[in-house]
C-alpha cells in the first residue's frame, strides 16, 4: 500500500529525477518541440525556503509511487484568496488502475485545508486526461488551456541578445 507524506523538495529531489524524466516521456509536449527537461532547481529550492512549495510523496516499500507538486500563496488577483496552484502530479502506471491517485488527492486536500488553502486549482493533459478522477473529487471544469508553439528553445545566447535578465544565466543546467 501506498503511503502519503510531506517531504522537502531538498531532500527528495535526486530521488525524484528520474520518476521526472520519466514522466516527461510520457507527457511533455516539449520533447515534441526538443525541448529538455531541464527544472529551475534554484526556483524550487526559493519556493521551498519561503514556505509556498508543497510536496506530497506517496511511497510504498521506501520507493516513490507517487507524487504531487504544488504552489500554495495568495492569487495574485485575489490577495485575500490563498491559493493551490499545480505544478506536476504523477502516479506510477502500474497503480493507475486502483485508487493510489484518489487517495493521493485526499491526501493532499487534506493537507491544503489544514494551511488554510480556500481555492484549489488542478489540471491534466488531453491525452491523459484526469477528468474523471478530478469529478470523483467534486472539482469542477472553470478553464480550458491551449498552447501554440511559436519559436525555437530559449538558449543563454539568445536571452543575452534579447537582452533578457542576467539571473537566467545558469538555468540551463538543471543545478
Amino acid at each position: 500500500m501506498i503511503t502519503f507524506s510531506i517531504e522537502s523538495f531538498s531532500s527528495v529531489y535526486a530521488e525524484l529525477l528520474p520518476l521526472f524524466e520519466e514522466h516527461y516521456g510520457e507527457i511533455s509536449t516539449h520533447k515534441d518541440h526538443d525541448i529538455p527537461l531541464d527544472p529551475l532547481v534554484e526556483v524550487y529550492r526559493a519556493r521551498e525556503a519561503d514556505g509556498t512549495l508543497m510536496m506530497v510523496i506517496g511511497r510504498e516499500a521506501g520507493k516513490i509511487a507517487a507524487y504531487f507538486v504544488c504552489f500554495i500563496a495568495p492569487g495574485l488577483h485575489y490577495r485575500s484568496c490563498l491559493t493551490c496552484s499545480p505544478d506536476i502530479f504523477y502516479v506510477d502506471p502500474a497503480r493507475r488502475a486502483g485508487i493510489a491517485g484518489v487517495r493521493m488527492f485526499r491526501f493532499v486536500e487534506k493537507e491544503l485545508k489544514r494551511r488554510g488553502v480556500q481555492r484549489w486549482a488542478v489540471g491534466s493533459k488531453v491525452k491523459h486526461d484526469a477528468s474523471a478522477l478530478f469529478r470523483f473529487l467534486d472539482f469542477e471544469p472553470v478553464e480550458t488551456i491551449h498552447e501554440k508553439w511559436i519559436g525555437v528553445p530559449m538558449t543563454v545566447e539568445r536571452r543575452k541578445i534579447k537582452n533578457m535578465p542576467s539571473e537566467l544565466d545558469g538555468y540551463e543546467s538543471g543545478s
